[in-house]
């Protein structure tokens, strides 16, 4: 595997990235953090296994900060300038490799923008959403998404409750599948090797489901 450090730019300045890809990735997808008001970067510990369990899957990972991260004046509770920030990051992963197909994933904050990014992009193809805080934001335009899903969600997250992102599952119009780690909180904590199998079953759901995957 070659991890490579990138700038990318973005209309907020430049984003620290890294770009993580298998010797023949089958696909490319992009990598969202946690809010960064709670400490949300590139390196937190789940986000590091989210791109690990891309290129385990034979996907290059591009995971990325936030033009907000270390920022004392942020836009994170409408998301409009880290979205915008998405957009710039999946533009250049664009350009990498563009006949593979593009895929998006976040954690928490990062699954509501990688989901609100596809919803804006047909140019992604599956989604894979950890720990959607739905009971913290309005998630309600998920519904109307019509890329494949799979959501990795803790049994006991404190930020949204399982049966209300079961519930909004239901709504979703896309082919879509629901993976728990048992027990876990939020922040996965003493759970990592649970999430990391479920994130493994989630990724070989979403690179199965079909339709397959067409090139971009």
């Amino acid at each position: 595997m070659l991890i490579t450090r990138l700038s990318i730019p973005s209309v907020h300045g430049q984003l620290q990235a890294l770009l993580s890809s298998p010797l023949i990735p089958q696909a490319r997808a992009l990598v969202c953090h946690l809010h960064p008001g709670f400490g949300g970067h590139m390196h937190n510990n789940t986000t590091y296994r989210m791109a690990k369990a891309w290129t385990l899957a034979h996907v290059a990972a591009l995971r990325f900060n936030f033009s907000s991260v270390g920022s004392q004046a942020t836009n994170t509770e409408e998301g409009t300038a880290e979205l915008e920030d998405a957009q710039s990051a999946l533009a250049f992963l664009q350009t990498q490799q563009p006949a593979l197909p593009l895929l998006c994933s976040g954690f928490s904050f990062g699954a509501r923008t990688a989901l609100a990014l596809a919803l804006r992009e047909p140019r992604i193809k599956r989604v894979l959403a950890v720990g959607v805080g739905v009971d913290f934001f309005d998630m309600r335009f998920v519904a109307q998404l019509k890329t494949p899903v799979a959501f990795v969600h803790a049994e006991k997250d404190e930020f949204g409750k399982l049966q209300n992102l079961q519930a909004l599952a239901k709504q979703v119009q896309a082919p879509n599948k629901l993976f728990i780690v048992p027990q876990a909180s939020h922040l996965f904590t003493h759970h990592m090797q649970s999430l990391e199998e479920k994130l493994a079953q989630a990724i070989a759901w979403l690179m199965a489901c079909p339709p397959p995957l067409e090139t971009a």
